[in-house]
C-alpha cells in the first residue's frame, strides 16, 4: 500500500478487503507480479495518481471469481494482464477485456515477466517503427526487460541492432540477445559518433529509448535523414522541451511518445498482440528473470530496480 508519495520505504505491506469484481470484470488470484518503473513513477509522484492505493498492473493467475456480465472467462482460467488494479496483492481485478489466456505452453511466471515488456517490444517494432529485414536500429539499455526483448525480436525480424549498456556483463547479455554491435556508455564515450561510425556515417533507421533525458541527445543524432525516435520511457529522467527545429536539423527525422495503452485500444488487438507475444515465446524467445521477491519485499524490488543493478525481470511472489 502507497500512502504517500516519496521513497520505497513508502510502500506499506498490509492487509486491505478483498477487491470485489464489478460490472464486466473478473477477480485473479495472482501467483507472479511484474514490476515496472511505471510502479516507481507512480510511487515517488512523477505519474500521481489517487492515495492510499495498491501499486501494480501487471500479473498472472487464476480466475477467481467473475463479475457480472462477463461470458469471455470463467472461474479457473489461467490468465495475465498488463491493466489490473493494484496488483500488488494476493489477488486484484481488471476489466475482462483487459485479461488475455494463457496458453498451457506458457508458465505464469513467463507470463508474469513477459506481458507488459513483451506487448511494448511488439508495439514499437511493429507499429510506431515497423523493423524491416536490413534496417539498423539503436537499442537504449539494451539488457533491460524491454531492451533484450527488442534485441531479440528485432533481430528475428531481420534487423542489424546496435545496443547500449553500461558494464561488461550487461555487454555480454545484450549480445546474447543478438546485438550485432555493442557500445558501452560512460567513460566520455560519444554514443551518436560511434553510431555514425558503425553505420558508416549514415545513422540508424530507429532509435528505441526508454532511458528518456541521459540519452536524449545521442538518440536525435544517432537517426540517419527520415528516421524515427520512439522515446517510450524516462527511466533516466523527463526530456525537456524540445525545439521542433531540431527535428529539421536532424534530418527531417520524427519524434514520438507513444504508451502501451494505445497499442492494446481493444480486446482484439490486445489479443493479436499477446498471441504473437506467446508464439515467441514458445518458439524460444528468452524472457529473463532477473529476481524473485516475495510480495512483501516490494519495496527492495524496486529500490534494485531504480539503482539499475538489475537485468531482466523482477517479479514478485504472493
Amino acid at each position: 500500500m502507497l500512502k504517500a508519495f516519496g521513497g520505497p520505504e513508502n510502500l506499506v505491506f498490509e492487509d486491505v478487503p478483498e477487491p470485489v469484481p464489478g460490472e464486466g470484470q473478473v477477480l485473479v488470484e495472482l501467483t507472479a507480479i511484474g514490476v515496472n518503473f511505471v510502479e516507481i513513477y507512480n510511487r515517488i509522484g512523477r505519474y500521481p495518481g489517487p492515495l492510499p492505493r495498491v501499486l501494480g498492473s501487471e500479473g498472472a493467475g487464476t480466475v477467481v471469481a467473475v463479475g457480472p456480465g462477463v461470458d469471455s472467462l470463467q472461474v479457473g482460467d489461467r490468465v495475465a494482464s498488463a491493466s489490473l488494479q493494484g496488483a500488488y496483492a494476493q489477488r486484484a481485478v481488471a476489466a475482462a477485456n483487459d485479461v488475455v489466456p494463457v496458453p498451457e505452453s506458457v508458465s505464469d511466471e513467463l507470463a508474469a515477466a513477459a506481458l507488459l515488456q513483451g506487448l511494448t517490444a511488439h508495439y514499437l517494432l511493429f507499429d510506431t517503427y515497423p523493423v524491416k529485414p536490413g534496417d539498423t536500429v539503436l537499442v537504449h539499455a539494451a539488457a533491460g526487460g524491454v531492451g533484450l526483448l527488442l534485441t531479440q525480436i528485432a533481430t528475428r525480424l531481420g534487423a542489424r541492432v546496435i545496443a547500449t549498456v553500461s558494464t561488461e556483463e550487461k555487454e555480454r547479455l545484450a549480445r546474447g540477445a543478438g546485438a550485432a554491435e555493442v557500445i558501452r556508455y560512460g567513460d566520455g564515450v560519444d554514443v551518436a559518433a560511434e553510431v555514425r561510425r558503425l553505420t558508416g556515417g549514415e545513422g540508424v533507421a530507429a532509435v528505441y529509448d526508454g532511458v528518456g533525458a541521459a540519452t536524449f541527445d545521442a538518440s536525435l543524432a544517432s537517426l540517419r535523414p527520415r528516421g524515427v525516435l520512439a522515446l517510450f520511457g524516462q527511466a533516466s529522467g523527463p526530456v525537456p522541451p524540445v525545439d521542433p527545429q531540431r527535428l529539421n536539423a536532424a534530418g527531417s527525422v520524427y519524434l514520438t511518445r507513444p504508451t502501451l495503452g494505445h497499442f492494446v485500444a481493444t480486446p482484439d488487438e490486445l489479443r493479436r498482440r499477446s498471441d504473437d507475444l506467446f508464439r515467441f515465446i514458445a518458439e524460444g524467445l528468452d524472457i529473463r528473470i532477473h529476481a524473485r521477491y516475495p510480495l512483501r519485499e516490494a519495496a527492495r524490488a524496486q529500490s534494485d530496480l531504480e539503482s539499475r543493478r538489475t537485468t531482466g525481470k523482477l517479479l514478485l511472489i504472493p
